[in-house]
């Protein structure tokens, strides 16, 4: 395992850190829950191989995953990592609401204090919010009764937004969604960067974009295949984020100790600056045929929308679009699939045409979205 400062905290943390979202699962009385026993092995074989951060939030596993990470840290383990876990701000009504949640969180996950207190997946809604509450009073005073250590903030939403974010408070980390394929949106590589400027290090998720980057399409695969230097999927995409020195951890929400072992292996490996100039060129030709797979042009710009019959346009080529990138069957998206549930999918066109009228690119919509309704029921 490598180890880097975490920022100027004053402790060294493990590259990989165990992400607690997607732990291994069994079915339980007609119900998708923890599997206990194996997540708790899991979670203790990780730090006893070196692991010292781990990852949990309040909505995780409908709830469950502080539980069973606060059973998987006794007997001596909480003593060896750095615990995070996050307040679930869409639950916050009012000021008081902050220190319940906390206070619940703490019980859930039998320890006295928690090392990293993120405000989870802020955006600029969420952001108004935190500051009509007077959030930094909350985490002040909750850092000043020794509740938590470090506050941080998780985030999903554009550069922007992550700028005006990172310079409202004094933050000891951020946790941001990066990734090869990713490295332009959200908080982009000039947030990443930003961060590390203002000593803010940063804590990576997502790092295998939800576990597509691990299973490529043919293509991309050729190239890996083709190149000097073997690296799994897996590894490719591990590398390139710990290639920078603003990141201190970056979680793999692991599901079963097979995983495990593997990035286990892999981190014994990766280190700050480890990607030579033709490893990083080979990247970008990765990222390069993600994208030339893409079979519409959409950009997101939303002119085509409100439809009159309420279909979500940019939704439903987005849901295309990107299993078509990453070589998924988009019928099982759950993204497209939430649209289809709640009528907005590509089946409610009428062919009026006013979507077509506003579109910069020309885009033929009708079409295509024919076109996607009818593969989908096929």
């Amino acid at each position: 395992m490598q180890y880097v400062p975490f920022g100027k905290l004053g402790f060294d943390v493990s590259r990989l850190g165990m992400g607690c979202m997607r732990l291994p699962t069994v079915q339980k009385d007609g119900k998708t829950v923890i599997d206990r026993e194996a997540a708790i092995a899991m979670i203790r074989t990780g730090i006893d191989r070196g692991i010292t951060y781990v990852d949990t939030a309040y909505p995780y596993h409908d709830g469950e995953s502080e539980l069973v990470v606060g059973e998987a840290l006794k007997d001596g383990y909480r003593e060896k990592v750095k615990l995070a876990t996050k307040l679930p701000i869409w639950l916050v009504k009012e000021e008081k609401d902050m220190n319940r949640l906390l206070d619940e969180q703490l019980k859930k996950l039998g320890v006295a204090s928690i090392d990293f207190y993120l405000l989870h997946a802020m955006n600029k809604d969420r952001m108004e919010l935190m500051r009509s509450l007077n959030y930094k009073k909350f985490l002040d005073e909750a850092v000043a009764d020794g509740r938590i250590k470090y506050p941080a903030f998780s985030f999903h939403d554009d550069k922007a937004c992550f700028l005006d974010i990172l310079g409202d408070y004094n933050w000891a980390m951020a946790q941001i969604q990066y990734n090869y394929l990713d490295d332009d949106k959200q908080a982009t590589e000039e947030g990443l960067k930003a961060a590390g400027k203002a000593g803010v290090p940063l804590v990576i998720m997502e790092p295998l974009r939800g576990g597509a980057l691990a299973n490529p399409p043919a293509d991309v695969k050729q190239l890996m295949d083709a190149y000097e230097k073997q690296r799994s999927a897996v590894e490719w995409a591990f590398a390139y984020i710990a290639d920078y020195a603003e990141v201190a951890t970056i979680l793999s929400g692991m599901s079963s100790m097979e995983q495990l072992e593997d990035n286990l292996q892999i981190f014994d490996r990766l280190t700050v600056g480890g990607l030579s100039e033709s490893d990083k060129a080979l990247v970008s030709e990765l990222k390069k045929t993600y994208l030339a797979r893409v079979p519409i042009g959409c950009t997101g710009c939303r002119y085509c929308v409100p439809c009159p019959n309420d279909v979500f346009i940019p939704s439903v080529f987005h849901s295309y679009n990107e299993n078509a990138m990453l070589g998924q069957n988009w019928k099982h998206s759950w993204g497209y699939n939430n649209l289809v549930k709640e009528g907005h999918d590509a089946s409610q066109c009428i062919g009026c045409g006013a979507c077509e009228s506003q579109c910069p690119q020309s885009l033929p919509i009708i079409d295509l979205l024919q076109k996607i309704d009818g593969e989908f029921k096929a």
